[in-house]
């Protein structure tokens, strides 16, 4: 086997020797940033949830299409202030959070990456995430897409797996990620634990109106973050209940095939050339980026 050959069926990064990642830049590889968190899942789940279904998608769209794909070690902690009351969980403080992220995707832009997807699996860090990666292709001259992993499976789970109420019923360690975690390591799950209901705002008046998170059903009008523990006896909210190990494995190949297509797609659009529209050209440079 040559050492191009070698490189383009390798989809794990930090296997790479540093000669590697000059033929890996060669071959356009794309990056994927596997991103979660560290905090309670109720009951009956771990607290790698997040990170593990994240890396989980990555690695396998890695394995299926390495010729394509570089799949970096996660980022495996996120922000989770407001889950701090129940024990175990980690938290990393938002701006210190973006810096991480946004100083990873500008490293691999350096060395030659052009095409960087950061995979978020934690809600709280969504909005995170898209700071990091504006950032990342304002700063550089590379480009850098972000989701979170349940953004690729929405339409196809709530059209033919779901069972769960909507909205609400996929929130958190609910239907849609107990089903994954019993899929990819259902031995972790206490399924003899597994208690699920819906969050005690979406029980006030209106509260159904206006108030509401679901993974993938969208959320309500009204974004009021407080203490995880003022709505959750658990830290479960949704119906994990109705989790079962098929409707993992159907979500989980649905999510896999659906990022191999994606980075396919990213990997050959092109850039768009930046184009000022000064009459008068400015005299110093933005103080914040490329």
């Amino acid at each position: 086997m040559t050492d191009q050959e070698r490189v383009a069926s390798e989809y794990r990064y930090e296997k790479l020797t540093w000669p590697d990642i000059n033929e890996a830049v060669a071959q356009q590889k794309a990056i994927i940033l596997p991103v979660g968190s560290v905090e309670q899942h109720g009951y009956h789940l771990p607290q790698d949830v997040d990170v593990k279904l994240a890396s989980s998608i990555a690695v396998e769209a890695g394995r299926r299409c390495p010729e394509e794909i570089l799949v970096m070690p996660p980022v495996s902690y996120g922000y989770t202030h407001h889950v701090t009351d129940f024990p175990g969980t980690i938290n990393i403080e938002p701006t210190t959070f973006v810096r991480l992220l946004l100083d990873i995707a500008r490293s691999v832009a350096y060395h030659g990456f052009k095409r960087i997807i950061i995979l978020n699996g934690h809600g709280s860090n969504h909005p995170l995430v898209e700071q990091a990666g504006r950032q990342a292709t304002l700063q550089t001259d590379a480009l850098c897409l972000t989701l979170s992993w349940w953004q690729l499976v929405a339409d196809y789970w709530n059209s033919e797996v779901r069972t769960s109420v909507v909205p609400g019923g996929c929130a958190h360690a609910c239907e849609l990620e107990t089903s994954m975690y019993m899929h990819l390591d259902g031995d972790l799950v206490r399924e003899d634990r597994i208690v699920g209901d819906l969050p005690d705002y979406m029980k006030l008046p209106d509260g159904d109106k206006w108030q509401y998170v679901d993974l993938t059903a969208g959320s309500g009008p009204a974004t009021i973050v407080e203490w995880t523990s003022s709505y959750s006896e658990s830290g479960s909210f949704g119906e994990p209940q109705k989790a079962t190990r098929d409707k993992g494995a159907k979500a989980f190949e649905h999510a896999t095939s659906e990022l191999i297509a994606l980075i396919k797609w990213f990997r050959r659009r092109p850039s768009l050339p930046r184009k000022l529209r000064h009459d008068t050209p400015p005299t110093f440079e933005l103080p914040f980026g490329f």
